[in-house]
């Protein structure tokens, strides 16, 4: 059985190999890792109520965290109410194929409902093959490309 709960300070340790394991996907390890202010930062503004950042973890029977994700809500100009864009979505390699993904969009889905809002996106690599069988499953893919630029 799988829960999808809030992240919880408590978490901290548990939440930490998930979200290495996320950026790890995506290059961001070693040398090319986040450094540790970005990821210090992005913890702090999970538990502060200004910020429009959230986190949820699925945990199985013992209490071990399977996944997170991260998501925020932001306005945007095609529509009134707020948008949520489901940032990061991450589930160990031995979770995979279990639910825990579709189990976490889901709860996303759901807090964003609760919030008013009606409509959840998120991005992924062309590459993510195992994502991308999952997504194509729950949610339309609307044919974008992403393009960004650090500016200095």
């Amino acid at each position: 059985m799988i829960q999808v709960r809030p992240l919880q300070l408590s978490d901290r340790a548990d939440w930490q190999p998930l979200w290495d394991g996320y950026n790890a996907f995506y290059g961001r390890a070693g040398e090319t890792a986040l450094p540790a202010e970005v990821t210090e930062t992005t913890w702090a503004r999970f538990f502060d109520a200004t910020e429009p950042v959230h986190a949820l973890v699925a945990e199985d029977e013992q209490g071990r965290l399977l996944g997170l994700v991260h998501y925020l809500y932001h306005r945007s100009t095609t529509r009134i109410e707020l948008t949520c864009y489901l940032q990061d979505l991450f589930t160990t390699p031995e979770a995979r194929g279990r639910g825990v993904g579709r189990a976490l969009i889901e709860a996303v889905d759901t807090a964003a409902r609760q919030a008013g809002v009606k409509r959840v996106y998120w991005q992924t690599h062309t590459t993510n093959a195992t994502g991308r069988a999952l997504y194509d499953k729950v949610a339309h893919h609307m044919g974008f490309i992403v393009y960004a630029q650090d500016v200095a």
